[in-house]
This record gives structure tokens, sequence and C-alpha cells, in this order.
């Protein structure tokens, strides 16, 4: 078997179930972003691994994963998509961002107006993470929009994550102890 396919020469690409698009459909750029996020975690957590830092990361990266297939499957195809045993973004995926978000505002973090990328380079990667993130919810809001998207769930997911990978910058630069709960 050879990654390289062919069937995207034409310009077009395949969504779950094989459903052909346009590689410029507002779909696929949606979840090409929060691939591009994924991988600019990935940066982040290969600069922490084995940390309280790396592992949070790790877990919020797990999470992307049934974003991205929930993205990837168009809606006349979300019902064979639940059949065969894949999820959607749930409650407990916001939820866990919310718990993160306290936990790292109880910490004595000093954070003054904007923040200026570039005093840490694990900060400096997590706020270009944080960018990427605000590009992708950008483009589910389009979905939505459109009527493409009906999970509500997902751009309050993103919009959550940026503000934790705010706070993450932010605590890293300020070298505060992390957070005691595992909460992403």
């Amino acid at each position: 078997m050879t990654i390289a396919t062919k069937r995207g020469d034409d310009g077009s690409t395949g969504l779950m179930y094989d459903r052909r698009v346009s590689k410029t459909h507002p779909r696929v750029d949606a979840y090409g972003y929060v691939d591009e996020l994924n991988s600019a975690l990935g940066m982040v957590r290969c600069q922490s691994s084995g940390d309280w830092l790396g592992e949070t990361v790790s877990r919020i990266q797990d999470q992307l994963v049934p974003l991205m297939g929930e993205l990837a499957t168009a809606v006349e195809d979300r019902d064979r998509y639940l059949k065969d045993g894949f999820s959607l973004v749930d409650g407990p995926f916001v939820a866990r961002l919310d718990t993160l978000v306290g936990d790292l505002e109880a910490r004595e973090l000093s954070f003054k107006g904007w923040a200026k990328p570039g005093d840490h380079p694990l900060a400096a990667a997590l706020d270009v993470a944080r960018c990427v993130c605000r590009r992708a919810e950008r483009q589910v809001c389009v979905l939505r929009e459109t009527g493409d998207e009906p999970n509500e769930l997902i751009p309050r997911y993103l919009n959550r994550l940026s503000d934790v990978l705010w706070l993450l910058g932010r605590w890293v630069e300020s070298g505060c102890p992390p957070p005691t709960a595992h909460s992403s």
C-alpha cells in the first residue's frame, strides 16, 4: 500500500466514508486547521515530555483525534459514523477544559494586558498553538453558519481550548508549580 494514491490530483479529497469534496471545502479547512493545531501541540509536548505540561498536552491531543474525525464526516454520514463506534465531541470534553481553566486561574500567574510571545520558547510554542486553535474555531463557525456542522460543542471546545493554551503559556512564563488536578 502506498500513501500516494493520486486520487487528490484533481483537487478533491475524501471525507470519511469516501465522500469526495474539493480540497477547498470549508470542512476540509476546519479539520485541516485542527490537524495543524495537533502538530503545534506536538511541538509543545516534545519540549516538555514526561512532565505535567507534556501529559496535559498529550491528553488534549487525544481529544483532538475524535474532533477531527467528526469534522471529517459529512452531516449525512453522521449516523453511520456513530454506528461504527466513533464518538462525537460531548459535554465532558468541554468540562475537562473548564476544570483546567479553573485550576490554572487559581495559580498565581502574572499577566497584564496582551501577552507578548517570546519570553520563553515553550510559552511561545503554546501561543502559536493558541493562534492555530483560534483559526480552527473560526473555520468551524463558518461551517456552523452554512448549516454544515450541527455540533455546537465543537466551537465551544475550541474556544475553551484557546483559553487553556493562553493560560498555559502564561503559566510557563510565570514558573508556577503545576496545578494539582489532571483535568484535561
